[in-house]
């Protein structure tokens, strides 16, 4: 995956570097020259020189191939005007700092993914919603061994199935089911249709193999040490 951050403040240094360790191709664009300098050091990134509401220094950083683009500075005028030359390159996703919450509203009118409050979110929480494109939202849990996923099922090994068929183990559990907008409780008689949104709790170690069985098709049958994938068989 090809992440472009404007802006190597804490928000946007942190960042990269988790999409770094997981990675992904980290291009940062960065006005401040001593800035660039020390990050470059730091961070196996390419670290570029420049305005990011410049369209030639946003094609330098290949924008054109970027999957995400995240606004990472502390100027909210100066985010919004980059995500609106951004949005013409069409990326996939935009992704935006917004330090003041007033202006919010101006962010969502021109269509930005996802805003953030730097006071309220962490960097680790915006990288698991980067690299995991088909959730909706993560809360980490303890120490950061457990997290609660939201995702809307598509396909995968369990569409079709009753949630009383899908064998529970060690490693995630279905928490949580919404229809019509309400939390219920799961059932065993509920059939995990496509389109329905569900909460799954799981060890963050596995994360990424839950994830696979609840939107992809044809996967392996035994994806964790030791566990097979395996529904209940009703006694005749």
């Amino acid at each position: 995956m090809h992440v472009v951050i404007m802006g190597s403040g804490v928000f946007g240094f942190n960042l990269a570097s988790l999409l770094i360790s997981d990675g992904h191709d980290v291009t940062i664009i960065e006005s401040k020259e001593l800035k660039c300098d020390i990050v470059a050091n730091k961070l196996d990134a390419i670290v570029i020189h420049g305005d990011g509401t410049d369209t030639e220094i946003l094609e330098e950083a290949e924008i054109k191939e970027a999957d995400v683009f995240v606004a990472a500075t502390e100027n909210d005028q100066y985010n919004l005007l980059a995500c609106i030359l951004v949005r013409s390159f069409e990326v996939p996703k935009i992704i935006s700092q917004v330090s003041n919450p007033n202006h919010q509203e101006a962010f969502k009118e021109v269509g930005i993914d996802i805003l953030i409050n730097p006071e309220l979110t962490a960097a680790n929480y915006i990288e698991k919603l980067i690299t995991r494109p088909k959730i909706a939202d993560i809360k980490v849990m303890g120490k950061g061994d457990a997290e609660i996923i939201d995702l809307t099922l598509e396909k995968g090994e369990f569409v079709g199935k009753r949630i009383g068929d899908i064998k529970p183990n060690y490693y995630y559990d279905i928490i949580a089911v919404y229809e019509n907008g309400e939390v219920v409780i799961p059932k065993p008689d509920m059939v995990l249709k496509p389109g329905i949104k569900i909460s799954i709790l799981v060890k963050t170690k596995y994360a990424q193999d839950v994830l696979k069985l609840f939107t992809e098709e044809n996967i392996e049958t035994e994806i964790f040490p030791g566990i097979k994938v395996e529904l209940y068989q009703p006694k005749k």
